[in-house]
């Protein structure tokens, strides 16, 4: 008889694997490297996979919290962060509609030519509404006080701070005109990582009787600042207003066009600026007596406070130069529409 030569072993040799394979799938046999040695597998237990946790991008924010530590944990202040690049602006009307004042798109365009490379945004009341629902959805007492306001002048007021509290950069009344851009606003001497807020004297009235027309013996300008997000004056007016929109409006009480230069205006500004500069000032009692008579930009702090020609030039009164002093930077023309609603 023939013997079967090593290609035929070969093929039978094959053929076994395979029918070993096919009839018994589920075998927990191992073959090793060695086919003459046929052990049983080893298996590992299955490894228990825990359930994959989501990392926090913040901690849950806790119920004993006050409004200024919610509105500091959302919005961080740094001060050696850059100024944000954003130019803000409030009106009822955008430029893109025919309803924009045409006496406004001069000062308006001249924002966006001072500043290329800027966003400029002009926010009408609808956009101002969603944007503060937007950004202050984790502080909703905020959100029920800019709602609970009466009049535009106030809604427009209380939407400045919010914008550059969230965001930063550049706030400024419609009726505002850029005389020189905003890297000009700071001095070379002066170094901008050490500065968080720019902004001016509004009013420095030498009168006896100066209450029965401005609401402090210095006000600062609120009609334009410039600041990094996060400020703490921001922080501090933001607090202030909510806190007094809701106390008034759980006593029932009205708001009225008296209350615009208090609530929302220069009053709770110019107090807010004082209580930070106060707060930096290693026990030092700073009052409106540190910026009477200034001719000069001054560094408090992370403060730079521009002199009454800074915002306010040619007014012709309290020590106020012309448009074409050095050191005036922004045109304000006193509209004062709010008044007339």
């Amino acid at each position: 008889m023939r013997q079967p030569g090593p290609r035929r072993i070969a093929i039978a040799l094959v053929v076994c694997l395979v029918m070993i394979y096919f009839f018994y799938p589920n075998s927990d046999l191992d073959f090793p490297s060695n086919p003459t040695s046929v052990r049983p597998a080893v298996r590992e237990p299955p490894i228990q996979k825990s359930p994959r946790k989501r990392p926090k991008t913040q901690p849950i924010l806790k119920h004993y919290q006050t409004l200024r530590e919610n509105l500091e944990y959302q919005f961080p202040y740094d001060i050696s962060g850059m100024f944000p690049t954003y130019i803000w602006q409030t009106w009822k009307f955008s430029p893109n509609q025919d309803e924009f004042d045409e006496r406004l798109r001069e000062p308006e365009a001249s924002w966006t030519g001072m500043h290329p490379g800027f966003i400029h945004e002009v926010i009408d009341d609808k956009m101002a509404a969603a944007l503060t629902r937007h950004l202050f959805s984790s502080t909703p007492e905020v959100i029920e006080a800019y709602n609970a306001l009466p009049l535009p002048i106030l809604k427009a007021d209380f939407f400045r701070y919010l914008i550059l509290l969230a965001r930063g950069g550049i706030y400024s009344d419609i009726d505002t005109a850029a005389l020189k851009p905003a890297k000009e606003w700071i001095p070379s001497t002066v170094s901008p990582d050490t500065v968080g807020m720019v902004i001016g004297i509004e009013s420095d009235p030498d009168l006896d009787d100066w209450e029965k027309y401005y609401v402090r013996r210095i006000q600062f300008c609120q009609w334009t600042i410039r600041a990094k997000p996060g400020h703490p004056i921001l922080r501090e007016v933001v607090a202030r207003i909510s806190e007094e929109v809701l106390s008034r409006k759980s006593l029932g009480t009205l708001l009225d066009v008296n209350d615009v230069l208090e609530l929302t205006g220069p009053g709770v500004w110019t107090d807010s600026v004082y209580w930070w500069l106060n707060q930096i000032s290693n026990g030092q009692k700073v009052s409106w007596e540190n910026f009477t008579a200034m001719r000069d930009r001054k560094h408090i702090g992370d403060i730079l406070v521009l002199p009454i020609t800074g915002f306010s030039p040619g007014v012709r009164t309290m020590g106020a130069e012309d448009d074409d002093h050095p050191m005036a930077m922004v045109k304000h023309y006193f509209e004062g529409s709010w008044r007339e609603e």
